[in-house]
């Protein structure tokens, strides 16, 4: 393999329960550095959220957020990219949450230049903004918000049987072509501009801006939204608890994140 770039996921991947990365992992990250090896995060999470683990693993490259529609370099802070979703999509798609008869259920969240904001802080708010390190905004009124064109819509429910009904509705609603639906996590579902995902913003990184080839690239990750990433990249590793459709489509499968599954991708075919 003539690896030149590695992707990385962060929830599940480089980070578990703990919210922080191990020391195993990021000596083995620094270890594929030393070999001349480029390093990069990308997230669903929000830019904000995801610079301190960029920082962490040292990475020099631009940071991929909110799965693809955010690409900002933290050295220079230039924003190579950002997609928005359409505002009449995102206007219909808040249309249809509140509107919903489990609605009481589903906590939304809309995402404007790097910022959260919420109708409420619930206690799945607060676990949200501890865990991603950040300040929401209360907002009366959300569509203020996605009229600006939001950067993401994400949908919270803890409820797995709620969830796989909101997603299979909103697949059959909003064709493909109007949305990107994908999920980082069983309580978390995503919604951005169709043209955007995790695989269109590695090859934008890899191919625009470092002039490298997909055969070049090495990526890990855990869950439906790296999807397409994993499918993009030369190389792909899917994590030991990843569902099985992500699992099938990667070239290995590494122990959990738990297990410091990345550090051993990495001394397998990287070391």
């Amino acid at each position: 393999m003539d690896i030149k770039l590695l992707v990385l996921d962060i929830d599940g991947t480089i980070s578990g329960i703990s919210n922080q990365v191990n020391p195993r992992v990021i000596k083995t990250i620094k270890a594929v550095q030393n070999r001349g090896i480029n390093v990069t995060i990308a997230t669903g999470r929000m830019y904000r959220s995801a610079l301190r683990f960029h920082q962490s693993i040292n990475a020099n490259l631009p940071l991929i957020g909110y799965n693809g529609a955010w690409i900002q370099c933290p050295a220079t802070n230039q924003i190579h990219s950002h997609i928005p979703l359409n505002s009449v999509v995102g206007e219909q798609l808040l249309d249809y949450f509140e509107q919903h008869k489990f609605n009481e259920h589903i906590e939304i969240h809309c995402y404007f230049n790097d910022q959260l904001y919420v109708k409420k802080i619930t206690q799945k708010t607060k676990i949200y903004a501890q865990r991603s390190e950040i300040e929401p905004v209360v907002i009366d009124n959300l569509r203020t918000i996605i009229k600006q064109n939001t950067t993401k819509i994400l949908a919270m429910c803890y409820q797995p049987k709620i969830m796989a009904q909101l997603k299979q509705e909103i697949s059959q609603i909003f064709p493909t072509e109007n949305v990107y639906l994908t999920q980082s996590s069983k309580i978390y579902l995503e919604m951005t501009h169709p043209s955007v995902n995790k695989g269109n913003a590695i090859c934008y990184l890899t191919e625009k801006i470092l002039g490298l080839k997909s055969e070049n690239v090495m990526a890990i990750g855990d869950n439906f939204n790296d999807l397409e990433m994993l499918k993009y990249a030369g190389f792909s590793v899917a994590m030991g608890d990843a569902p099985p459709e992500i699992k099938n489509i990667a070239n290995w499968v590494a122990p959990t994140v738990e297990e410091d599954g990345v550090a051993i991708a990495l001394e397998k075919f990287l070391l």
